[in-house]
């Protein structure tokens, strides 16, 4: 079976062509400033390389059309005939209250996730445009919908609720909703199967860190809580994103800086986070690399943002009664050892004993990094939401 992964983000497409029989990756890519001047699509051929193509790309149906063109192109595509695709599964961002499971995309299953766009104005708009392109070309292929939401809506109503007038949950669905479900789903299944471990007898705190991030506490396979919220904005300190920050200083820098609803929500979404506190930028290396060179404000954003993290875990700890793995997962989680190091310092008190030297070599690859005799056992496993939406896919089929 072959099946199409589409991640359609407001001006992007990302994709990846699977072939379920092996588990593998036949081709994938992404296309870049879709509706701006000068997009291009970047295609990871056979042999490992990268290609760049320019193509003017106004709208997602026509990058989803180029997309497929590329999928049966003679030199570097990886089929023959656009009838080997078997499915399409999609990245969906907000699924509400509405969506806690993956589901084949039915006419009734979009309006119910169009009701929900206003929560996820950015993304949620821009998802449907993957599915309705994909139905102008290809009609009657099967679409998948797998929403990033939906892993957390296991959490128990006193983790989810905010303490704000209870008719705002029951009118609008204000709440805790959480985000990188499919992430936090696929490390905590996985870091099981790689330990030889029952998810069910496992406490596991995940932590998806990456420009995005978030921590999550998943009890016996389901998870508990996580740390973003109503939207991706609350939790963990971001590249770009405040993380979290009293509602009162909110609404002070708004009258300080004379800034509307889209002004502030800029603000704390795009210029916050790494970028903020040290000017420099959002990327962790380039913020790493000031801090090695002595810049203050960098070597203050690192500790901010270990601390952040390290009282995520601590957190989530306490809420579970304990911990028994801790995962590190997505771009800084993966292979910044220095952040590893930093959020398990001075953790013993509840079992980790981080095996440094080991810890130092680990760089995008499953590996335990703590020590034998560790009471928490601390894991890095790649994370891989494509293969998670790809299996869902298949599954549902």
């Amino acid at each position: 079976m072959k099946i199409l992964v589409l991640n359609c983000g407001s001006s992007s497409i990302k994709y990846a062509l699977y072939d379920m029989d092996h588990k593998k990756v036949m081709t994938s890519g992404g296309a870049e400033r879709v509706g701006l001047d000068g997009a291009f699509v970047k295609v990871k051929l056979a042999d490992g390389s990268k290609k760049q193509i320019m193509h003017d790309i106004p709208e997602h149906t026509e990058g989803v059309k180029f997309i497929f063109s590329l999928l049966t192109d003679p030199e570097i595509g990886v089929i023959k005939d656009l009838k080997e695709i078997d499915a399409v599964g999609h990245r969906m961002v907000h699924g509400g209250e509405k969506f806690n499971k993956s589901v084949i995309l039915t006419p009734e299953v979009l309006k119910a996730f169009e009701d929900v766009s206003d929560l996820a104005p950015l993304h949620n708009p821009a998802n449907l445009k993957g599915v309705h392109a994909v139905s102008e070309l290809m009609p009657g292929l099967p679409q998948v919908g797998v929403f990033d939401t939906a892993f957390h809506q296991t959490m128990p109503d006193y983790a989810y609720m905010y303490a704000i007038p209870y008719e705002l949950y029951e009118k609008y669905g204000i709440r805790r909703y959480g985000f990188h479900g499919t992430s936090h789903r696929y490390v905590s299944q996985r870091v099981c199967d790689f330990l030889g471990v029952k998810p069910e007898e496992k406490k596991i705190i995940t932590c998806h860190i990456g420009n995005g991030g978030s921590v999550a506490a998943v009890k016996y396979g389901k998870c508990m809580d996580t740390s973003m919220g109503l939207t991706p904005l609350e939790g963990v300190m971001m590249g770009t994103r405040s993380g979290d920050i009293d509602g009162g200083a909110v609404s002070f820098i708004e009258k300080k800086l004379n800034l509307d609803a889209d002004g502030i929500s800029n603000l704390l979404n795009k210029k916050s986070g790494l970028a903020g506190v040290t000017g420099i930028s959002s990327d962790m290396r380039e913020v790493d690399a000031a801090a090695k060179k002595g810049d203050k404000r960098a070597i203050l954003a690192l500790e901010m943002y270990h601390y952040r993290i390290k009282k995520y875990v601590g957190a989530y700890a306490a809420a579970m009664g304990g911990a028994d793995i801790i995962v590190f997962t997505a771009g800084v989680g993966e292979n910044q050892s220095s952040m590893r190091a930093a959020v398990c310092k001075d953790m013993e008190w509840m079992g980790v004993k981080l095996d440094e030297a080991k810890n130092d070599t680990i760089h995008g690859e499953e590996a335990i990094i703590s020590t034998p005799d560790s009471k928490v056992t601390v894991v890095v496993i790649p994370t891989d939401e494509e293969l998670m939406i790809a299996t869902d896919t298949m599954n549902l089929l």
